[in-house]
């Protein structure tokens, strides 16, 4: 028993970091340090697991700050830390798959773009509070799961990077919805390689036309903003960005498709309802005519 036990740990020294991490210990839990006890238990239910069940690491508001100060507005980092994480990796070429509870600042789409940015690839992750939150700490949550398993540190500049995108998608969507302004930008990285010759008015002229083919009109403050996100972009490997918008893009085209069959199935469900409905209001009016 020992001989297998000592040829299975040789075989994992072999593997790569991340196929070790994920053979060993594939999931982790990042809980928000200001929860109370029974709220911990709420964030767990929804997460579909019990306590225990998984590693846990702890988020404080302050480390949290590390990643978000100077990006996103005071009042939405609030002096607490309630949002909460569920990482697992998954096998290469899964891509990945976000899922939101609770969570009114930002969306599945653009947590997915933002941690794509930052590096982070092939795992399904679920991001959860007890109550309506905006979700700042989750994505600093994500990181800390991420480098925990894989032993990999994530780079630095590819995370402010990816806080800077997820600020700017996450304004943006308030105007133009956030499945426009995560594609405007994915378009913007996409073009890497041209953009960083260019000067700022050149920039600006692009970002008008992508912004037109989605019948969108950016004002002049949010054309600044995705000019100066463009800036950071350039400072990380444009060909492996490229290389993972087109996969995040693949992924959220398969996003839209679900999206688009549980709306026409549960158009189909009203539509059958308000049949039955009709149909019982007929043989109610005949019933009533004959009683």
């Amino acid at each position: 028993m020992k001989r297998i036990v000592i040829l299975f740990l040789c075989f994992l020294l072999l593997l790569p970091a991340h196929t070790q991490a994920l053979a060993l210990n594939p999931s982790r839990t990042v809980i928000g340090a200001d929860l109370s006890p029974e709220q911990v238990t709420a964030v767990y239910q929804s997460f579909g697991i019990r306590r225990g069940d998984v590693p846990e690491l702890t988020m404080t508001n302050a480390e949290e700050r590390r990643y978000l100060q100077g990006y996103v507005d005071e009042s939405v980092i609030g002096t607490r830390s309630i949002s909460c994480v569920y990482v697992e990796l998954l096998p290469e070429g899964s891509g990945l798959s976000v899922i939101t509870n609770n969570i009114t600042w930002w969306t599945e789409d653009m947590y997915i773009s933002a941690l794509t940015t930052a590096g982070i690839k092939d795992a399904r992750i679920m991001v959860s509070a007890p109550f309506e939150v905006s979700g700042t700490s989750a994505l600093s949550g994500v990181y800390k799961a991420y480098e925990d398993m894989t032993g990999v540190t994530l780079d630095d500049l590819a995370k402010q990077v990816s806080t800077e995108e997820l600020t700017v998608t996450g304004e943006l969507a308030q105007e133009i919805g956030s499945l426009d302004s995560t594609s405007i930008v994915s378009e913007l990285k996409l073009i890497l390689n041209e953009t960083k010759n260019m000067s700022d008015e050149e920039i600006r002229t692009i970002i008008t036309e992508i912004a037109g083919r989605y019948n969108v009109r950016l004002t002049e403050t949010q054309i600044n903003q995705l000019i100066s996100l463009c800036r950071s972009l350039e400072g990380l490997n444009p060909e492996q960005l490229r290389q993972r918008v087109e996969q995040l893009q693949e992924t959220l085209q398969k996003v839209s498709e679900a999206k688009s069959k549980v709306v026409g199935f549960a158009q189909e469900i009203k539509k059958f309802a308000e049949s039955i409905s009709g149909l019982v209001d007929r043989l109610r009016e005949l019933l009533n005519r004959f009683s």
